[in-house]
């Protein structure tokens, strides 16, 4: 009996020794837990390019921390999302403003990284000698539209690096414009135009852009009006369009009252095909019912694809769907599905560094190249900002979309296109 008790004994030590040794061997190979990665994001967030962003940006983390976080050389990482406003859209709101949020979200809320905005072109340029004293890994989802964001990164590499934008600018919208206006033109004749924008600089720009480019390719350029942002009354620059028998509205604007702009032209019954880039009050998908229909015919751009239903990327349609389920409304413009891939890019590249440094994740940022919603991500290694085309194969693709019939229907670029132009019964084509 004694034989046996010692030798039962020296069985169950056995058993406690190996089970120990196994739960050590699988706590080694499985991933630690580490403190989160914070992300700061500065963002207008009562106006649609902030609460817009903000969600794409929650749902991408939501769906990231569901399935462990990030993996930091070993160590999984959750991602937090610190949100603070900006007010940068708001009318009168000193850019000072924003540069104090910047700031506090730095030294306050300890960011690791900043993502979204600031939102205003204004104020994304007046925050980048910020962020760069502090060298924290910044990426523009959201507004911010000026071409000088990433001259300025090419022109002082050393400085700005730490910026990158991964949604498109008024330079390449511009061109975008005068693509589609020429494609209209040769299906319809069109070539008389005139121009309505908003007293911002991205707006001033791509007016002053769209304008050169199509006379330069023969169109008549009929004469321009510039509104103050939140302006009320539109007719008259409506009016004159009708006066001088323009035949296509090209609107820039991005404050929510241009829904009285809609329903001006539609009570006015103005002769022309309205076609608005950024444009709060036309890209959101209940456009059509707060507009009581008078959407109908309007084009806009919500910049790059995913923000319109499309199957630009087999990502496309299960970021909108998700976004839908999350949020019970569909992407709502722009600044959606670029806050969600960012969240993407930005946590691929600092698995890829192995780290939160810095420059590790700069250099990993400029080494990316993966599918997104919206195309191929990568970014020019000089001045930051994504790389476009109208193949979602070889870059990032915008998306112009007309509302018909109750939905918003992609139009252009071809590649991405799921209907055609429809233009207003009461503007007859030119042939």
């Amino acid at each position: 009996m004694q034989t046996k008790s010692v030798g039962v004994v020296s069985w169950l030590v056995a058993v406690l020794i190996f089970g120990v040794a196994s739960s050590s061997g699988f706590a080694a190979q499985a991933p630690r837990k580490g403190q989160p990665i914070v992300i700061g994001a500065p963002l207008s967030t009562q106006y649609l390019y902030g609460w817009d962003a903000q969600r794409g940006m929650l749902l991408a983390a939501e769906e990231i921390n569901a399935k462990g976080g990030v993996d930091v050389a070993g160590v999984r990482r959750p991602l937090k999302l610190e949100v603070l406003d900006t007010r940068d859209l708001e009318p009168g709101v000193p850019l000072s403003e924003a540069l104090l949020v910047v700031e506090k979200l730095i030294l306050e809320k300890k960011a690791d990284v900043l993502m979204g905005g600031p939102v205003r072109s204004e104020a994304a340029m007046a925050a980048m000698d910020l962020i760069a004293k502090y060298r924290k890994v910044s990426m523009l989802t959201t507004g911010a539209l000026t071409p000088a964001y990433h001259r300025r990164i090419a022109e002082n590499y050393s400085k700005y690096k730490y910026l990158f934008r991964i949604t498109s600018e008024a330079g390449q919208l511009a061109k975008e414009a005068i693509d589609l206006f020429e494609s209209i033109r040769q299906a319809n004749g069109f070539d008389r135009i005139f121009i309505m924008v908003q007293d911002v600089a991205h707006a001033r720009a791509i007016a002053g852009l769209v304008g050169k480019g199509l006379e330069q390719k023969g169109w008549a350029v009929l004469g321009s009006e510039v509104y103050p942002t939140g302006a009320l009354d539109y007719s008259t620059g409506l009016l004159k369009a009708r006066d001088q028998k323009a035949q296509i509205l090209f609107v820039w604007m991005d404050h929510p009252e241009t829904a009285i702009l809609v329903k001006q032209w539609f009570d006015l019954k103005i002769p022309v095909l309205p076609v608005a880039g950024i444009s709060s009050a036309v890209e959101q998908p209940g456009a059509w019912a707060s507009t009581g229909g008078a959407v109908a015919y309007w084009l806009a751009c919500p910049a790059n694809a995913g923000n319109a239903p499309s199957n630009a990327t087999p990502l496309t349609m299960k970021f909108y769907k998700a976004y839908t389920d999350r949020w019970l409304v569909e992407p709502e413009g722009y600044g959606a599905s670029t806050s969600y891939t960012g969240v993407y890019v930005l946590t691929d590249a600092i698995k890829r560094a192995g780290s939160l440094d810095a420059e590790r994740v700069v250099a990993a940022l400029e080494k990316t190249d993966m599918v997104g919603v919206y195309g191929r991500v990568r970014f020019d290694p000089k001045s930051h900002q994504i790389i476009p085309s109208y193949d979602p194969k070889e870059g990032a693709v915008s998306t112009w979309f007309q509302w018909q019939d109750r939905k918003r229907v992609v139009v252009f670029p071809t590649a991405i296109a799921t209907g055609k132009i429809q233009v207003p019964p009461w503007l007859a084509p030119s042939k």
